[in-house]
């Protein structure tokens, strides 16, 4: 009997924390109809108040399961990830451009054009007399 008490009394300074599934669980069974609300209280450990509260969510959430709507946030996430994408894709092309064009002029510096030259002719107001 003293351990009980104390162990009631350790419970009730501690809040217990549900994960989603658990909940969602627990007012399927709700919604079903079954048992009633203080039969899954007493099974699952859980106030009625509690049962009912996560019940009334469901069903107020219900519909938004098969809706095409999407959370804002989840909108707004995949525009960032889409222009992300594109942003990849063009820096990507951009390197392969910058890739080739230098590999073009290395290839011009050290055969067609000579050792030791750049490769690039130099207009005549600019070359050295």
């Amino acid at each position: 009997m003293y351990l009980l008490t104390i162990t009631k009394e350790v419970q009730l300074g501690t809040r217990r924390v549900y994960n989603d599934n658990f909940k969602a669980r627990v007012a399927l069974e709700a919604i079903k109809g079954e048992k009633t609300i203080s039969e899954l209280a007493g099974h699952y450990e859980v106030h009625p108040t509690q049962i009912i509260q996560w019940k009334k969510r469901l069903l107020e959430n219900v519909t938004n399961v098969f809706s095409k709507k999407m959370d804002p946030q989840i909108e707004d996430q995949e525009k960032l990830v889409e222009e992300l994408y594109k942003k990849i894709g063009q820096q990507n092309i951009e390197l392969e451009f910058l890739n080739k064009s230098t590999s073009n002029f290395r290839i011009c510096e050290t055969r067609a054009c000579g050792e030791g030259s750049s490769g690039i002719e130099r207009p005549a107001s600019v070359r050295d007399t």
